[in-house]
């Protein structure tokens, strides 16, 4: 059984992913904003599940997280779930949150970051950005472009470790909307498949993956030039690198 870390798992994709995986035996620490969303988690604390807490736009936060989840060890995965939609965090939960997770917990043999297919509308410009989320200089198109190009150099740089993005669909969820078309449950199982399957598909690197199908992602996602710009950036912000993975 594996042990796994969702990120943003009080509702939405991130909770159906917990829910199913403690169904299915493995062990599941699940995170949350603030105290106040620990009772949307409760019944899930409740059959086993850890939590840890902590708001993903503030730098301070996200590296208490990292402690937190790191003293728990043992982390097979981690799901980079979390994400918004619009607004001033647009670059800090979407983008900095899981680089510097990424950075600051060791050890998972597997990384699973959400993308979405509006990526293909990203913009590659890194010049202006505004990492701090003071204001917002980037779309959400943009932001899951650097999420799947972070995903991407993982697989590149860091041997070893299953590091794959996922678009789990527009799904009806409360960020997708009650109408969203396709199917929730069809949205989170291959989080779940990356994270805890054998099937040597689940345990290849690299990929972005539609309902357990490879798709084609940005060309730029796949740059390695734009990798290591975008990762330059990332690591001038937060002063971490990805160094010592693996």
């Amino acid at each position: 059984m594996a042990r796994v870390f969702i990120t943003g798992s009080t509702d939405g994709l991130g909770h159906a992913a917990a829910d199913t995986l403690l169904r299915d035996g493995h062990e599941v620490i699940v995170h949350a904003r603030s105290p106040e969303r620990i009772p949307a988690v409760q019944h899930l604390l409740d059959r086993g599940a850890q939590s840890v807490v902590g708001d993903l736009a503030i730098l301070a936060d996200v590296r208490k997280i990292a402690e937190n989840v790191n003293g728990i060890g043992g982390i097979d995965a981690v799901i980079h779930n979390a994400g918004v939609l619009s607004g001033t965090t647009l670059l800090p939960v979407n983008v900095v949150a899981p680089y510097l997770l990424t950075a600051l917990i060791p050890g998972p043999r597997r990384l699973i970051y959400l993308s979405s297919g509006m990526h293909r509308g990203g913009d590659t410009g890194l010049d202006g950005l505004d990492w701090a989320g003071r204001t917002t200089t980037a779309s959400y198109s943009t932001t899951k472009l650097h999420v799947t190009a972070l995903s991407a150099a993982v697989a590149r740089l860091v041997p070893g470790v299953a590091s794959n993005a996922v678009d789990p669909g527009w799904v009806p969820t409360r960020m997708g909307g009650r109408s969203a078309p396709d199917s929730l449950e069809l949205g989170h199982r291959t989080q779940e498949w990356l994270a805890t399957s054998n099937d040597p598909a689940a345990l290849a690197s690299g990929g972005y993956w539609y309902h357990q199908h490879l798709q084609a992602p940005h060309p730029a996602a796949n740059d390695p030039r734009f990798q290591d710009a975008l990762l330059s950036r990332l690591a001038e912000h937060t002063g971490v690198t990805l160094e010592g993975l693996g």
